[in-house]
């Protein structure tokens, strides 16, 4: 592994999220990401039961600034493969020194440890994302041997002008989250997304932590439910990132998640469920929507998103690598 003596390399721990997200800032005021974190969103990363920071971070620090990161995150199944991700990034000042390439190789040897904790035995892959249009991150995966595996675009979706009338489709009801609604919303989001690629199901653990972000948004969350059975067919969740406004001055309603269960498609459940949000969302002041959605996904996502108005704006690549058999 290609360790550079000039800087001091260590795990992240909850007492460097003031550095970590100062080098998020210098990243995204050159990568223009349109991602804004805070120390407060940085520090929830800690109770993330699919990461294990002393095992599975590394920090490359200058004096007291840190100039590169990298953060494993593990999968809840091995179906076939253990699908396992890397984060990170480096500032932009110092880049062009191989901390990107020490990271990525220490990515490889990390995951290989955490996966044979968790799945001994199993095959294994390694998934990085970065902007299409990096060229230098983009090199810099395929340099180590990874090959493009599938595209994400962000798209968004204005809220100042006039919107659709709501209409829900017949025999649905819609109802706002509630966290007695909690165990619904992660049935409909499994059941929705197990055809969707590389997604495995919530763990008691991973779906608390997800649900137990400042960010959540329950006012603009909504469940909808078989008008007569009062089986839960749809969901969508909302963020809301204090951070991003600061830093923008703009107020944008972010979706994580949204699905309908297999028995429900083709009712237009989905559209519904955006359109409830999206007027909840203008009637609270929000001036527009972000969502991220696979372009290759096999239940039109993207096609009902432009339906409702949304456009993209980026393009995200995943890179894969086979690390085990």
């Amino acid at each position: 592994m290609s360790w550079s003596q000039e800087f001091e390399w260590r795990p992240i721990d909850r007492g460097q999220v003031r550095a970590w997200a100062e080098l998020v800032a210098a990243t995204e005021a050159v990568d223009h990401q349109d991602e804004h974190v805070a120390e407060d969103d940085l520090i929830e990363e800690f109770d993330d039961p699919d990461c294990d920071f002393p095992a599975g971070s590394i920090a490359a620090y200058d004096g007291a600034v840190m100039v590169g990161w990298g953060v494993l995150g593990m999968r809840s199944a091995a179906e076939p493969i253990h699908d396992m991700g890397t984060m990170g990034a480096v500032h932009p000042a110092y880049r062009g020194r191989g901390i990107g390439s020490a990271i990525l190789d220490w990515s490889e040897n990390a995951a290989v440890i955490l996966h044979e904790r968790r799945f001994p035995g199993r095959p294994l892959s390694l998934d990085g994302r970065c902007q299409a249009r990096n060229e230098g991150a983009v090199m810099l995966f395929e340099d180590h041997g990874y090959k493009p595996s599938r595209w994400f675009l962000r798209m968004s979706r204005p809220l100042t002008s006039e919107l659709p009338a709501m209409q829900v489709p017949p025999g649905v009801e819609i109802v706002g989250y509630t966290p007695e609604r909690s165990h619904d919303a992660r049935l409909v989001r499994d059941d929705a997304f197990r055809d969707h690629w590389r997604s495995t199901d919530n763990t008691d653990e991973s779906w608390a932590h997800f649900i137990g972000f400042q960010a959540f948004r329950p006012a603009y969350s909504f469940v909808a439910y078989d008008a007569d059975s009062g089986e839960p067919l749809g969901v969508v969740l909302a963020h809301e990132y204090d951070s991003y406004t600061r830093a923008t001055g703009r107020l944008e309603l972010y979706i994580p998640t949204v699905g309908t269960r297999r028995i429900g498609r083709k009712r237009g459940i989905a559209t519904a469920l955006l359109m409830q949000t999206m007027h909840a969302a203008k009637a609270a002041g929000f001036i527009s929507m972000t969502l991220d959605v696979d372009s290759d996904s096999q239940t039109g996502a993207v096609g009902l998103y432009e339906r409702a108005g949304f456009t993209v704006q980026d393009t995200w690549v995943t890179q894969t690598k086979q690390l085990i058999g």
